[in-house]
């Protein structure tokens, strides 16, 4: 039995490892964990023969543990009365329908194209909060009607896509319009349940005829490492939650910049130059 095991032992560790700074990260700052996850997963299952299918399986992965480390997240941040339920509320169902519509859109897309587009974005996001300005604001509040739709519809899209919860964009939209950063963390991790629900079974059903999978997965989602890093960030997301709120927002914002800043570029990298 441990013989059979002992080649699984490194993905099990890193695994481990993912699964704790993600639900470290997913309570700090509201993104679900996916800008760590991803870029873990997909290293992962390429070490382990599968590179052809890597990416759209850390994807996958990443939106179906997103589940779980949102909704304890925005439970920690609703106890502390950062969470604007009104905007969770106006905003879900449009970001829900975008969400599979993202997850459609990445089932067709190469590996290399999901790495681009993954990257290009959160390093747009990155510099944004790291040269920005908390008196930074496109408006004084969030938008109504058909901008509304657009943006949210958008921003499940491109999270369906990146395998993200929200909070990347979410943040970053809901600071630009005059929310406090500790609001918008809050807020925005309750939008990773509403795109990791529906976007990970978009990723089942275009997944599932997909040839050279991992062992133990249905389409693009692999049992084992859902189960794993699942049950690792919602044990420690409560952590990070506790720690944003005694952090400056200023500092928030620019270690969530640098984070992603680091993240985005090594996946351009891999996109690009391996």
């Amino acid at each position: 039995m441990i013989e059979t095991l002992t080649p699984y032992l490194p993905m099990l560790a890193a695994l481990i490892a993912a699964g704790l700074f993600a639900g470290l990260v997913a309570g700090l700052f509201g993104i679900g964990g996916g800008v760590v996850i991803v870029p873990t997963l997909a290293f992962v299952f390429a070490q382990l023969g599968y590179e052809d299918v890597a990416m759209h399986m850390a994807v996958g992965c990443s939106l179906a543990t997103i589940v779980a480390t949102s909704i304890r997240s925005a439970m920690s941040h609703h106890k502390r009365g950062a969470v604007d339920l009104d905007v969770v509320k106006g905003w879900v169902p449009f970001i829900m329908v975008g969400a599979i519509l993202g997850a459609l859109i990445a089932g067709a897309m190469p590996s290399e194209g999901m790495r681009a587009v993954f990257g290009t974005i959160l390093i747009l996001v990155a510099l944004q909060f790291i040269l920005g300005r908390p008196t930074w604001k496109l408006a004084d509040d969030l938008p109504g009607g058909v901008t509304r739709i657009g943006l949210a519809s958008g921003l499940g899209a491109l999270s369906g896509i990146m395998g993200i919860g929200g909070g990347v964009f979410g943040v970053t939209l809901m600071t630009l319009c005059g929310r406090s950063v500790h609001k918008a963390v809050g807020t925005a991790a309750a939008f990773g349940a509403a795109i990791g629900f529906p976007a990970a079974i978009g990723f089942a059903i275009t997944g599932w005829a997909v040839a050279d999978r991992p062992p133990f997965s249905l389409g693009y989602l692999n049992v084992p490492a859902i189960v794993i890093i699942a049950l690792m960030t919602t044990s420690i997301a409560p952590v990070g939650a506790m720690l944003a709120h005694r952090m400056n927002a200023v500092m928030l914002r620019r270690v969530f910049g640098i984070v992603m800043l680091l993240i985005s570029a090594n996946m351009l990298r891999v996109a690009f130059f391996s």
